[in-house]
């Protein structure tokens, strides 16, 4: 690679977007419009405000054409506007709080609110923006208009639908997060300022060139080396490093150990990623041990998050590698149990309870259960105590799933926070199902709430939560005789089982319905399927089969695949049963069946 009039520079986010600085980052129109979402904002608030000051947030790539525009001096971004585009919209949603608390700040605060938004415009000019999106999707108009909406410029027209865009969803994206944050403190304008120097204090790397061919000679070498390097990766790096420097002559050794670590684990890399961040989160007091110093109880961090994972384990590595491995390699053995990749020498029980947890989306508690298993001796543990808290685990997700609550940001800190008050209260054997049971009532949503939810539009808001009750109901009726796999799924990884609307969901209701549910009403119609199509009492679960929702009532109850075997209502679950027996399907059986169903689900998943 050779690139001429290369500089690379690592600047603060505050000196990037520099208040008194005249410098223009201006997105060429060429460029991709803004994609980042809903993952990517999480990510990057989480990263900012979990970590300690200085966080790095990679690098950008511009080309100087400073020489160019003597009043504003722009750089055009090759690489790197999804991250400058979304720090803007952060500032931005950071300036309508702290200006919202206007009247109770003092003149410094007052003036670092002037300083936020000089960020986002020039000082003199008023009107020219630092980062400039470009035009594609409407990411400048809409950009424009929400600067203006929330006072940062003067007047712009607001496009039609920009709340339906990710510019503005973004912006509010942030707002909500940052009134969260707010909400649960009682130093609101410290809290707000601490927020905003995090930001201000992260890092970033900004590579400047003079032309486009050596901006994408850099880009090509930078992005185009085949794939990158993991945190996996990098932990393996280092501690076979570290084995080697030792000079135990064991490399080979060492390296099949490793090697076994990640078959135990399987080829997921999410898998192996989500072990050693849950590993040391389930362990932190025994793994920060050696490195208590002063008054601090977890000098090695409070949690391990993608982003701090790899400093976590360069000091546990650096303090002893063959410690490090020998204990990795046996809770590796543990997680493989939990994640199913190993079922030896489990119980059929245990096996099935770790199932449902899978599938109830329950993977935050995995780090209490590894715990529980590595501890059961100790803590008086049986399998069947395990068996009972997943069962309990799995009411949980069922209700959060629904509810929304916890929110899934604070899941980890809970189970966390949960193992430390084993250790702290020396609790042992039912003491500990009890306990949690305790703890999971007092961060889940009440019955009432969880109940409405149930009667509600229950598919729309979660189909896979719904799916996984529904299978758990069907579960109940089955015999060793009767007994099916609704979990299956086929080469193209699609359940062979799936949830039916018995009256169609479509936007084109079928004739035959149409009659039967409003009486050849279909306004009527419409306005039934609005109400009660996504509900528990118009669901159930049949084989798969995609022309099946749109028949008539009595086709479904008796389709039949070309082997002939019944995948309608007539498929053997028990499920279906109340529903072969009728001859029509009503507004009034559906509100029944949902009566019936929510009060069998209330106790199934009672807490």
């Amino acid at each position: 690679m050779n690139i001429n009039n290369i500089n690379v520079n690592k600047y603060p986010v505050s000196q990037v977007f520099d208040p008194e600085s005249k410098v223009i980052f201006e997105i060429p129109k060429y460029q991709r419009e803004y994609t980042w979402g809903s993952r990517e904002w999480e990510a990057l608030f989480d990263d900012l405000t979990e970590n300690d000051d200085g966080y790095f947030l990679g690098s950008i790539i511009c080309i100087n054409s400073a020489t160019d525009t003597i009043n504003a001096p722009k750089f055009e971004v090759v690489d790197g506007q999804q991250r400058l585009i979304t720090l803007s919209l952060f500032f931005a949603a950071l300036y309508t709080t702290m200006n919202s608390y206007k009247d109770i700040l003092d003149e410094d605060q007052q003036s670092d609110i002037l300083q936020l938004k000089r960020k986002l415009v020039l000082k003199k000019t008023q009107s020219d923006i630092r980062v400039v999106p470009q035009i594609q999707g409407s990411n400048h108009d809409d950009f424009m208009g929400l600067l203006a909406k929330i006072g940062i410029i003067p007047k712009h027209p607001i496009p039609k639908f920009a709340g339906l865009r990710r510019i503005e969803k973004a912006y509010n994206y942030f707002k909500k997060r940052i009134d969260t944050v707010l909400d649960d403190t009682c130093d609101k304008v410290f809290t707000m300022f601490r927020i905003l120097e995090k930001v201000n204090s992260a890092i970033l790397v900004m590579i400047e060139v003079s032309n486009h061919a050596d901006a994408y000679t850099l880009f090509e070498s930078l992005n185009n080396r085949g794939t990158p390097l993991t945190s996996v990766d990098l932990i393996k790096n280092l501690l076979l490093s570290r084995l080697d420097i030792n000079g135990n002559g064991n490399i080979d050794y060492y390296f099949s150990c490793w090697t076994g670590i990640l078959s135990e684990l399987g080829e997921e890399y999410s898998d192996q990623e989500r072990f050693f961040r849950q590993n040391y989160n389930a362990f932190r007091k025994k793994l920060n041990g050696p490195f208590y110093k002063g008054d601090r109880q977890y000098p090695l961090g409070t949690i391990a998050t993608r982003s701090t994972m790899l400093d976590i384990y360069e000091k546990i590595i650096t303090k002893n590698p063959v410690a490090a491995l020998n204990e990795l390699a046996e809770n590796a053995a543990i997680y493989a149990g939990i994640i199913l990749n190993k079922t030896d020498n489990l119980s059929e029980k245990q096996h099935e309870s770790y199932l449902d947890l899978q599938r109830v989306q329950g993977a935050p508690s995995y780090l209490l259960i590894m715990y529980l298993i590595k501890q059961q001796d100790s803590l008086g543990v049986t399998d069947d105590d395990v068996v009972k808290i997943c069962k309990l685990l799995v009411n949980f997700f069922v209700r959060r799933n629904l509810t929304d609550t916890p929110p899934t940001r604070d899941l980890t800190r809970i189970f966390m926070s949960f193992i430390e008050n084993i250790e702290q209260n020396d609790c042992h054997g039912s003491d500990i199902y009890s306990s949690l049971r305790d703890m999971l009532i007092s961060v889940s949503a009440s019955d009432k709430f969880f109940e409405e939810k149930l009667r509600g539009p229950v598919y729309d808001e979660n189909s896979s939560a719904t799916r996984f009750i529904l299978c758990m109901m069907a579960k109940r009726g089955m015999t060793r005789e009767n007994a099916h796999d609704l979990w299956r799924k086929t080469n193209s990884n699609q359940y062979v089982w799936s949830i039916e609307h018995i009256f169609p969901q479509g936007p084109n209701i079928p004739d035959c319905w149409v009659d039967m549910i409003a009486g050849g009403d279909r306004e009527k119609a419409k306005e039934y399927q609005s109400l009660y199509v996504h509900t528990l009492g118009n669901l159930t679960i049949t084989g798969y089969n995609s022309t099946l929702s749109n028949k008539a009532f009595a086709e479904k109850k008796e389709r039949k695949d070309n082997n002939g075997q019944y995948i309608g209502y007539r498929n053997g679950l028990n499920l279906n049963y109340d529903i072969c027996d009728k001859s029509e399907w009503t507004v009034d059986i559906i509100k029944a069946r949902t009566d019936r169903m929510v009060k069998e689900i209330m106790v199934m998943f009672a807490l």
